[in-house]
Formats: structure tokens, C-alpha cells, sequence
């Protein structure tokens, strides 16, 4: 028999000891992203499509559902009692719990709704989330708070609104997938031991910003496009959705190496991607599905973070391909230093 991901919860608190409280907010994740999937899936229909005309902390165009996402989630995260504290790509300062709502011992950060510029042509989105401890909870939760490296994450995962709802998740013993069945609403386990092959033949990244690259992303990517007649010997694809949750879906059920490397364009930003709520949670995917993630210089999950939306550069997937593109960094930075 298929288990519900209520079920699935449960025999992780009977087998490997799952705090009951992480449980409960695990399941507080899962009704926002069924609430996020219905008005995904109505979209023009419920008049949620186009712009809202604000912006996010990052400068970035909202759509109407980036904020409607966002509100979803924080209702339904604050009113689980599981948390202390709250950090979304779509507000600027850490969110406490409201006063008429009991805390919690864990911090959540997530990106409500990854891959805006897909909403309106109905393309695949989703959310992404990353759960950390919190060694002090209080209700008056600071940014210092979720200053911590990706390593102390107790759960991550995403779910993704395509042509089915799947979410994916880890506890830290490996990943799975559930399913949501439109008919009763709930989460179904169907996929168990999710795992990365450390070969690859795939390759995702935007090749429009080559030119601002590094000196080791174009070489690792010149490489790859010479084939079966370069020193790899051997043809790539290569995909680009322009949403993370669907590269990092895609690699985690077929294989393959994401990348969003930093660019000489803005030197005060090392990255596009957000560490907390994007890198992190998807680093820590990765790793337990058996692949790797890195700057290109270090393992994401080590980066100790210094501000709550700080950006990174990402390279994740087959750990094949993202030690030798890690490589290609270090020998550059050594050559450089010499």
C-alpha cells in the first residue's frame, strides 16, 4: 500500500525518532504548497496571472502569485506552533510568529514561488524550503538567528507545480518523492532512494550569459560542447527551464549538472541564487540523493552565510561534473595566486 506522506511522517517518527514538532510542520508546508498548487493551476482563471506591480528585496518584479504564494506560506508556517521564526525571498527582514500563535523550536526560510518569469506562460514553478534549529526560539527572532551553514539544515525540500504536484523531500536519510492526488488531496510516497548518478550527459545553464563568465565555467563548458570529438569524448544536452525547483527535479530523476555561476557584472554579487531558501535547501538534496554541490570553490553547505538573502554562485548535481568544474575554479585561483 502507498503511503500518504502523513504516514510516511509517522514512520519516521517510529523508526529514526522525527521530532513530532518538525512532523507537524512538515505537514504545514504541505497544505501551503496544495493551496499554492490550486491557485497555480487556475491561474487566468482565478485572476491571478501577471505583474503586481511591487518589488521583492532583490530588486526583482513580483507577480501577483509571488505575493499570493508568500502569504499562503506564511499563514500557514506561523500558525503550526512549530516555529520561532520566518525568512522569504519576498520580504526583506525575518517574520516573527504573530503574537496570538505559540512558537516553535525550528526557523524556516523558503522562496514561495521560484520561477516567476514561467507563471504566465505555464511553464513549471514551485516553492522551495529549508528547516534549521534554533538554539535559542524566542518570538523575537533576528537575522543572526538563521545565520547558519547549510550542514545544520534538519529537513529541505520543494514542491513543483507542473503537469503533477510533487513533493520532494529530505530528512537528512536520503530523499523522496510524493505525488499529490487531485482527487483526495493528499500526498502519495512514490518514489523512495531518490538517487544521482555521478555520470552525467546533461548540462543546464544559461549559455546567453557566456560571456560574463569566469575563465574555468568557459572552459568547462567549451569542453562539454566540443563532444565526441573534444577531451571529453563524448556529446552533452543541455536544458534551461529558468526555474530552479525544475533543473534541480529533473537531475534528481534522470541525472545530469545545474549551474548558475557568478559573472563579472556586478563583483559585489558572487551569485544569482539566494543561499538560504535556494542553494541550501537544494545542496542538501543533492548531497542525499548522492550527488555534489559547490561554489565552485567549496561546498555550498559549508558557506557560512553573513547576511539572510546573500547570493552564491551554484553548481550541483553529478558529482562527476561538479568535481571537475570545482577543479577547473581551483587550478584557476591557483595559477592566479602563483
Amino acid at each position: 500500500m502507498s503511503l500518504s506522506l502523513h504516514q510516511y511522517l509517522a514512520r519516521e517518527e517510529a523508526l529514526h525518532g522525527l521530532d513530532p514538532v518538525l512532523t507537524r510542520l512538515l505537514t504545514s508546508v504541505s497544505e501551503a504548497c496544495k493551496a499554492i498548487s490550486f491557485k497555480v493551476r487556475n491561474g487566468a482563471l482565478a485572476g491571478v496571472l501577471g505583474a503586481a506591480g511591487t518589488s521583492n528585496v532583490q530588486g526583482e518584479d513580483q507577480k501577483k502569485l509571488d505575493v499570493i504564494s508568500n502569504d499562503i506560506f506564511v499563514e500557514a508556517v506561523a500558525r503550526s506552533g512549530a516555529v520561532c521564526g520566518m525568512l522569504s525571498e519576498e520580504v526583506e527582514t525575518v517574520m516573527s510568529v504573530p503574537e496570538d500563535c505559540p512558537v516553535g523550536p525550528y526557523l524556516i526560510a523558503f522562496d514561495p514561488l521560484d520561477g516567476s518569469s514561467n507563471i504566465d506562460i505555464n511553464v513549471s514553478i514551485g516553492s522551495i524550503f529549508s528547516v534549521l534549529p534554533c538554539v535559542r526560539p524566542k518570538r523575537d527572532c533576528v537575522e543572526a538567528d538563521f545565520l547558519q551553514p547549510g550542514r545544520n539544515q534538519v529537513a529541505a525540500g520543494y514542491c513543483m507545480y507542473g503537469p503533477q504536484t510533487q513533493l520532494v523531500l529530505t530528512l537528512g536519510r536520503g530523499v523522496v518523492m510524493f505525488t499529490l492526488d487531485p482527487t483526495t488531496g493528499t500526498f502519495i510516497l512514490t518514489r523512495e532512494d531518490v538517487r544521482v548518478e555521478r555520470a552525467a550527459k546533461e548540462f543546464a545553464i544559461n549559455c546567453s550569459n557566456m560571456r560574463h563568465w569566469e575563465a574555468p565555467v568557459k572552459r568547462y563548458i567549451a569542453e562539454l560542447l566540443e563532444g565526441k570529438t573534444g577531451v571529453r569524448g563524448k556529446d552533452f544536452n543541455m536544458r534551461w527551464i529558468a526555474a530552479m525547483v525544475a533543473e534541480v527535479h529533473r537531475i534528481l530523476q534522470r541525472g545530469g549538472i545545474f549551474m548558475y555561476p557568478r559573472d563579472h557584472r556586478d563583483l559585489s554579487k558572487p551569485g544569482k541564487l539566494r543561499l538560504m531558501y535556494e542553494a541550501n535547501p537544494m545542496s542538501m538534496l543533492i548531497e542525499n540523493a548522492g550527488g555534489a554541490a559547490t561554489t565552485g570553490r567549496q561546498a555550498i553547505l559549508d558557506v557560512v552565510p553573513e547576511k539572510v538573502h546573500q547570493r552564491v554562485a551554484v553548481f550541483l548535481g553529478a558529482a562527476e561534473e561538479v568535481e571537475l568544474v570545482t577543479g577547473y575554479h581551483l587550478e584557476s585561483d591557483a595559477g592566479m595566486e602563483r
